[in-house]
């Protein structure tokens, strides 16, 4: 109130001011006036920021000095940023014990990850992906787990972070890296797996790696997939010749491959666990040159799903350090040895690290 009856004083001055002038030229008799009526709007904020008890510190002064600013993702550092274990139930794990299952988005077409094994009598999904989805449903359900616990949807890559945020799936287990862009929509376990992006390209191809050997050669990958935005980050900040063509997306790595084998592209960027995979279903074709980068897999939910989150890092704890038939190094042994042999970059679990 005692603002208010401030700014009514100031505009009656200025009124009165405007009423002797009038005698003024018109045009000198507004330049007065507006002088004035900007200086009192100027003045109007602290009279109005100033308390019950007539201090200072205003209210856009204030606003300003509490106002959180979101912390800048870093790359190096967003696989380590996922809350501690624990294992406390909360509404998400709630909900699906209710339910009675839980729903999982997977590839059924990544060999020895996550795919159907055509010499299998059921068609049942096998691979490193499925088995720790499997550790995931045994903990969540407990002595109560079954196979039927478990619902699978299969999910192209790039459909992977909207069917998280739709909540079509409870969590996604499909070699999906870590990064900040990602990071900032879903909510990630800490990181399972570790490898890199590599080149995939015919035995005979004078293809040598990420290199300018890429010059004038078609390039594919699977879209919305972080093989595709680095080979464009790459183009832009001229790390590869200009030429390099990189328009070709697919829904899936295994598409890459298909185009590869019908001569429709000349290379296939993917990570390097993926494209092993790839080489080992066809012995035409094999990697070109080293990892060019650093990629962490992680459990993909929903950003609300904080309890499940957390749950999945206990799982994680046990299941990295289990030496039986059940833990991470035998799955890595039955699924991975035979196409990485022994990758010393893929070969352990990277340790996870907590915000």
């Amino acid at each position: 109130m005692r603002a208010r009856s401030d700014l009514f004083r100031r505009l009656s001055a200025v009124r009165r001011v405007r009423a002797g002038l009038r005698g003024w030229g018109g045009v000198g008799a507004m330049a007065v006036v507006c002088v004035l009526a900007v200086a009192f709007v100027l003045l109007l904020p602290l009279t109005q920021s100033r308390g019950e008890a007539g201090a200072d510190l205003g209210g856009q002064q204030t606003v300003q000095g509490t106002q959180a600013r979101a912390p800048k993702c870093d790359e190096a550092t967003v696989q380590d940023q996922s809350p501690p274990p624990s294992d406390a139930d909360g509404a998400t794990i709630d909900a699906i014990k209710t339910r009675g299952y839980l729903t999982v988005g997977v590839d059924q077409n990544s060999y020895r990850w996550g795919y159907r094994n055509p010499n299998g009598s059921s068609g049942a999904l096998e691979g490193f992906d499925i088995d720790l989805v499997t550790a995931i449903a045994k903990n969540i359900f407990g002595s109560s787990y079954s196979p039927d616990k478990v619902r699978f949807r299969a999910i192209p890559t790039d459909q992977r972070i909207p069917a998280v945020q739709k909540k079509s799936v409870d969590m996604v287990v499909r070699t999906m890296t870590i990064n900040c862009e990602r990071a900032g929509k879903v909510a990630f376990s800490a990181p399972y797996f570790v490898t890199g992006q590599q080149v995939l390209a015919p035995k005979g191809s004078t293809i040598t790696g990420h290199n300018n050997s890429l010059a004038d050669k078609r390039v594919c990958s699977a879209k919305g997939s972080t093989a595709h935005d680095q080979l464009d980050a790459d183009k832009t900040a001229h790390k590869l010749p200009a030429s390099v063509d990189i328009k070709d997306t697919v829904p899936n790595q295994l598409d890459c491959l298909m185009k590869l084998q019908l001569g429709e592209t000349d290379a296939v960027v993917t990570d390097g666990a993926l494209a092993a995979s790839l080489a080992a279903q066809d012995p035409t074709v094999e990697l070109k040159g080293a990892a060019f980068t650093t990629e962490y897999y992680g459990v993909a939910m929903n950003l609300q799903a904080t309890d499940l989150v957390r749950r999945v890092n206990r799982v994680l704890e046990t299941y990295r350090t289990d030496t039986g038939p059940d833990g991470w190094h035998a799955s890595y042994k039955k699924w991975l040895l035979p196409t990485l042999h022994a990758d010393p970059k893929s070969a352990d679990p990277p340790t996870p690290h907590y915000k």
